[in-house]
């Protein structure tokens, strides 16, 4: 029966999936916000709330919809974060830009058209966006080797060897490595118990053109290109077929929900979407729900955590928080500009917004992102005129 408690199978890989999903990616999210302009608190509080709100949009899409809908924070889009030039406003700027993101994420599930809209931009161009925007995250592993190898090195060497076991788990182990490099290098204490959960930090929004143009609308369409569309399909691929439009607005909802609080985008998973919805999971697909909410409630515990988290990344040698958010997206990367350069007919208008977005050149209060997109349509739309002729 569908509405039994979960099992051990579901309880384990929720567990797996919480661990992967949060463990993978929470250096990139802190690098994000910081890069932003938020400070220790700041950043604590939009780690804790990216991760409740991930957690409950899991938890309530799940056990509303009966499928194995797993919903993650926005890596891409905070990949993003940390390249971009700083908000006009600081880091109530990119609030504003959060909530602006996580708005139009709400009214792509209300109203057609801008979901159809967001969905219509060609897969290889928003893969070259995306490719332009890590490749300077994924260099840094390589430049801290040059500059502190005895931190770098043991991080991407575990990093390697793990990931030729199992993939899953070598960011995860590039993670603990990087914490026993920290505690060895670092004066750090274990907080006393009342100290573990850091409060939340309200942030008071400010909206201006720029940095709604600049990072909220970026942050939407990486957003929706890396994360919402590919997790729809996901999930269609395993026999769970839900209309995409109240999956988009809960978690838009969530977002606007947890944006003051700082939390950047709260989306629909894909990866860890796979690993609730295959039968590893459950041999019943009617209860392979239960995976994606225990997940969902693990992220909800880990978020309460984050201060700690945050602390203790704050106390890293130089490069390793850059080194561990490379090699999470090192396989993102590969795949984002393999599958960018891919189809013959893009190639072209493709290599030119992977190098646009790449310069990180702004204009006229549009990111390199934005430019990148523009600038690749335009050449792609260009070509097609040129063949028809």
């Amino acid at each position: 029966m569908s509405d039994s408690p979960p099992s051990v199978q579901n309880l384990s890989t929720g567990f797996v999936v919480a661990v992967v999903g949060f463990f993978s990616s929470f250096p990139i999210l802190l690098q994000g916000v910081v890069n932003v302009g938020a400070d220790e608190a700041q950043a604590a509080s939009a780690l804790m709330s990216a991760a409740i709100a991930m957690g409950l949009a899991g938890i309530a899409l799940g056990l509303w919809k009966k499928q194995p809908i797993s919903v993650a924070w926005s890596t891409p889009g905070a990949a993003f974060l940390a390249v971009v030039a700083a908000p006009e406003n600081g880091f109530a700027g990119a609030v504003g830009a959060f909530l602006f993101a996580g708005a139009l994420t709400v009214i792509a599930g209300l109203w057609r058209p801008l979901g159809r809209m967001a969905g219509s931009i060609p897969a290889p161009l928003a893969q070259a966006m995306l490719g332009g925007v890590l490749l300077a995250l994924c260099a840094v592993p390589f430049k801290a080797i040059a500059v502190t190898p005895e931190y770098a090195l043991p991080i991407v060497l575990t990093w390697f060897a793990v990931k030729q076991v199992n993939r899953l788990f070598a960011t995860p182990a590039a993670v603990l490595v990087a914490a026993l490099v920290t505690a060895y290098s670092a004066d750090f204490h274990i907080p006393a118990p009342e100290a573990l959960i850091s409060p939340l930090v309200l942030i008071r929004p400010e909206f201006s053109m720029g940095d709604l143009l600049g990072v909220g609308l970026p942050l939407f369409i990486i957003t929706m290109a890396t994360q919402n569309i590919p997790g729809v399909a996901v999930l269609k691929s395993y026999g769970f077929t839900s209309p995409p439009g109240p999956l988009l607005t809960t978690v838009g909802g969530f977002s606007v929900a947890s944006a003051p609080l700082g939390a950047p985008a709260t989306c629909l998973a894909a990866i860890t979407a796979a690993m609730c919805a295959n039968e590893d999971s459950h041999p019943d697909p009617a209860r392979r729900y239960w995976s994606a909410v225990v997940a969902g409630a693990v992220y909800c515990l880990f978020g309460l955590f984050a201060g700690v988290i945050t602390s203790f990344a704050g106390l890293a040698p130089p490069l390793v928080l850059g080194t561990l958010a490379g090699v999470a997206l090192m396989g993102v990367f590969i795949n984002s500009t393999a599958a960018a350069l891919e189809v013959p007919e893009y190639r072209e208008a493709a290599a030119i917004t992977f190098l646009v977005t790449a310069s990180g050149v702004s204009m006229f209060g549009l990111s390199a992102a934005v430019w990148g997109l523009l600038i690749g349509g335009g050449v792609h739309l260009l070509n097609q005129r040129v063949r028809r002729a």
